[in-house]
């Protein structure tokens, strides 16, 4: 089974660090230009300016996205068809706080870097930019489109606070629950009025009924996103928003109608009329373990300490467990320092030193792991295997 030698390793290594003021410029260039989900232009344009440079071939708005993008080189005949995947958009108020611009920059600089060093390389590298990860599910969307149908392999590095090449994710889904009532004056004719707020408040008053009967994997938090216009009126519409979260689909659907049937027993109860508007499913994550174990390598190589996830709990969502239900996906983690993601301090830590010293350990570990994949037909074999075999049994 061919290797990945120390020569090897050695090129690529010294082309990444050439790369190093590019990538740190690209992205420091991204964190002080946040862009929220569906809205990343610039950073779709920033991305894409050196893979067009280096002779990828680049297509804009895939899936009927305005700001994804799919950028291809076709090495050597034969080979995989191995995805590096870019995330780019920011969350509100906070800017890169779940470090998505290093995530965007880690994977076109392996892509870079795997171009010059191996221009011979047997297969294609696609970087695909994939936007809304934060908020509307781009990756979903892209699967819808058969965009991943091609792909052998897909991986990203997502900054945290300990390097992890297992970490799980849990199903999710958003919905939004709007309460149109019938407005009163509150004082002289509340009995004219159906108070859409009260529809709302028992919504989360039935939802924290339901806890007690809920798995332990489940999580369930909304908002209240309008509630009125002033105290002296009945409120008309009132409107909140619910994220739900399970260990898989199937135990999703369950929670999502408990919690819809809990919206419309409010509906019932106050008189109020209820429209729901579901958000898009991210699925539960599939780590593709014999492509996890060639990530971990490159890492320690490095002479990183890769953790063990906690063993229950600490875990989110993504949509890139969709992309796993499609071909063989990764999604580990390297370290930016002591803060926990969607923060302040995340933020600061994604444009800070240790941030930029992450962003040159993922680049190296996302392009070995796509070489290796590239020139062993055994080691790519393992990875697919592996898929087959968990989508046979699914």
């Amino acid at each position: 089974m061919p290797q990945v030698q120390h020569s090897d390793k050695r090129i690529l290594a010294d082309v990444v660090d050439g790369l190093d003021a590019q990538l740190r410029e690209l992205a420091l260039t991204l964190h002080a230009n946040p862009e929220l989900s569906f809205q990343e232009h610039q950073a779709m344009a920033w991305l894409t300016a050196p893979l067009r440079e280096a002779g990828f071939e680049v297509e804009e708005g895939v899936a009927g996205l305005e700001t994804s993008f799919r950028a291809r080189w076709q090495g050597a005949e034969g080979g995989p068809t191995v995805a590096l995947l870019a995330e780019y958009d920011a969350l509100p108020e906070m800017g890169h706080a779940c470090g998505h611009n290093l995530i965007g920059t880690a994977s076109v600089g392996a892509a870079l870097a795997l171009k010059k060093a191996f221009p011979d390389l047997p297969g294609t590298i696609l970087v695909i930019g994939t936007p809304a990860e934060e908020e509307g599910g781009g990756k979903i969307i892209q699967c819808q489109h058969g965009i991943f149908d091609e792909v052998d392999a897909a991986m990203l590095c997502h900054p945290r606070s300990k390097n992890m090449v297992l970490r799980g994710g849990l199903a999710c889904v958003d919905a939004v629950f709007r309460f149109h009532g019938r407005a009163a004056h509150a004082a002289s004719a509340p009995q004219e009025g159906i108070s859409a707020l009260d529809a709302v408040i028992q919504t989360f008053n039935g939802v924290n009924a339901l806890r007690q009967l809920l798995t332990d994997d489940v999580r369930v938090h909304g908002i209240i996103t309008h509630g009125g216009e002033a105290t002296n009126i009945v409120p008309a519409y009132a409107e909140a928003k619910f994220l739900m979260r399970a260990a898989d689909v199937k135990g999703l659907g369950m929670v999502r109608d408990k919690v819809f049937a809990a919206a419309r027993g409010a509906a019932e109860a106050s008189g109020a009329r209820l429209e729901i508007e579901e958000g898009l499913t991210y699925a539960e994550r599939n780590n593709n373990h014999a492509l996890a174990g060639i990530f971990r390598r490159h890492l320690e190589d490095q002479g990183l300490e890769v953790e063990e996830p906690t063993a229950k709990g600490g875990i989110g969502s993504s949509d890139i467990g969709n992309v796993g239900q499609i071909t063989a996906t990764i999604h580990p983690y390297i370290r930016i320092g002591d803060c926990v993601p969607h923060t302040p301090e995340f933020a600061e830590a994604a444009g800070s030193e240790a941030g930029m010293q992450a962003l040159s350990q993922a680049t190296r570990a996302l392009a070995l792991t796509a070489f290796e994949l590239c020139i062993s037909s055994e080691t790519m074999a393992a990875v697919r295997g592996e898929f087959e075999r968990w989508r046979a049994n699914r």
